[in-house]
This record gives C-alpha cells, sequence and structure tokens, in this order.
C-alpha cells in the first residue's frame, strides 16, 4: 500500500487527517507545505489551500512536481460547501477533487476510497 501524504500547515488539522485516514487503515505521512514537499512516493497527496484563488495553483503545481503522476485532493476552508468535487475548480487547480473545509470524516475517506481504493 503506498503512503497517503498530507500538506497542511495548521497543526491541528494535520493530527486530525493523519489520524482519521491512519484510524481507517491508511499509512500517512504528513507535513507543512512551507518547507519543500519530500519526494517520497505517495499513492495520494492531500493538499490544504489557504487562498486557492491567490495561491492555491502555484502550490498544488510544486507538489505536483514533487509526486508526477500522483492524485492530489485539494482542501480549503474558501471552497464552498456543496462544490462539485470534481467539477471546475478542480479542473481549474489540476486535481482530481476538491473537498471544503469544515470537512467531516466521512467525507475524506468517501474521496480517498474514490480515489485509491479502500486500505490492504
Amino acid at each position: 500500500m503506498s503512503d497517503i501524504v498530507i500538506y497542511e500547515e495548521n497543526d491541528l488539522m494535520r493530527a486530525l487527517l493523519q489520524e482519521w485516514l491512519s484510524g481507517a487503515g491508511y499509512r500517512v505521512r504528513a507535513a507543512t507545505p512551507c518547507p519543500p514537499p519530500c519526494s517520497d512516493p505517495a499513492g495520494l497527496v492531500i493538499v490544504s489551500l489557504y487562498m486557492p484563488k491567490q495561491a492555491g495553483a502555484p502550490l498544488v503545481r510544486a507538489v505536483q512536481s514533487e509526486h508526477p503522476g500522483t492524485p492530489l485532493i485539494a482542501i480549503s476552508g474558501q471552497f464552498r460547501a456543496g462544490l462539485s468535487a470534481n467539477g471546475a475548480t478542480a479542473q481549474m487547480l489540476g486535481v482530481q477533487q476538491v473537498i471544503a473545509k469544515p470537512l467531516t470524516r466521512g467525507a475524506l475517506l468517501d474521496a480517498v476510497r474514490g480515489i485509491i481504493g479502500a486500505p490492504d
């Protein structure tokens, strides 16, 4: 099973995402997006975008360059609730799915399973 890498600046949110995913059986590595992302192989990357319209696309491109070909989920408090998970915003950012914060454990796990399947 490949790791899920989480890039989240907020310590509490990063810990919560890691707890939810680890508790569901996934292997998780978490980091802040400020240092250069690690280039170890990953099966999925979850990246938190503080300001998706201004800084979101460059951050996504930086993460994609470190994890080429790896599917990405973008999460942000700036996304509106009910946003199409794989609609225009996801396409504009170049990610497989977007999720609005606050998010639920169920929404996160559904998105992850939809992209990489259940853990081994």
